[in-house]
């Protein structure tokens, strides 16, 4: 797994055989969710609302970092650790 930051027990990450459109994946506690990068839409899973609410803080933060890193991926290149939250 592809670990791109990690706050508040938010495991962020990509994974390289995913396809479009951007997201992420996060894991918090037992919980799993897939997330659009560009929107925050949940494509998939859930979250605790404040856990949920974090993780949209921070893609809005970092977006265009998500972005690039995004571009990194579908080349099949390193990525790039982002900032956590504080």
């Amino acid at each position: 797994m592809p670990e791109i930051s990690r706050f508040f027990g938010i495991v962020v990450a990509m994974y390289y055989n995913d396809h479009a459109p951007p997201h992420l994946h996060a894991k918090y506690g037992g919980h799993k969710i897939k997330i659009d990068v560009a929107n925050g839409s949940v494509l998939e899973g859930s979250f605790p609302n404040r856990a949920l609410a974090l993780l949209n803080e921070w893609r809005v933060l970092h977006i265009a970092e998500l972005q690039a890193d995004w571009v990194l991926l579908m080349a099949r290149h390193p990525l790039n650790k982002i900032e956590p939250l504080e």
